[in-house]
């Protein structure tokens, strides 16, 4: 059992910057990709970004490319989401996601691969 807990959210104008943190309890994480989706208010959830538990495979939807950074540091249990030139439309509740797997560079971009979830950091970006 993974436990995950986001943090690093809050209100910032556009064209600014947050780093979300997902820190893993339960388990290492060494062995787990991991993914950040976000869901705005009346939208269904979406992918925003993944990394393969190496660290060697990462992803990312096409509205935050260039934007967005997601990286991972297995020794502290804790990934990382970078969020650069943040937009209006980034205002989102922002999740984290683990899968255990076996593949050193496998990411996964399908929410429904994911078998643990934080609880969610609100991500707000004012105009």
């Amino acid at each position: 059992q993974v436990q995950l807990v986001e943090s690093g959210g809050g209100l910032v104008q556009a064209g600014g910057s947050l780093r979300l943190s997902c820190a893993a309890s339960g388990r290492t994480v060494n062995s787990y990709a991991m993914g950040w989706f976000r869901q705005a208010p009346g939208k269904e959830r979406e992918f925003v970004s993944a990394i393969s538990w190496s660290g060697a495979g990462t992803s990312y939807v096409d509205s935050v490319k260039g934007r967005f950074t997601v990286s991972r540091d297995n020794a502290k249990n804790t990934v990382y989401l970078q969020m650069n030139s943040l937009k209006p439309e980034d205002t989102a509740v922002y999740y984290c996601a683990a899968v255990r797997t076996t593949l050193s560079g496998r990411y996964y971009r399908n929410q429904y691969d994911y078998a643990y979830w934080g609880q969610g950091t609100q991500v707000t970006v004012s105009s």
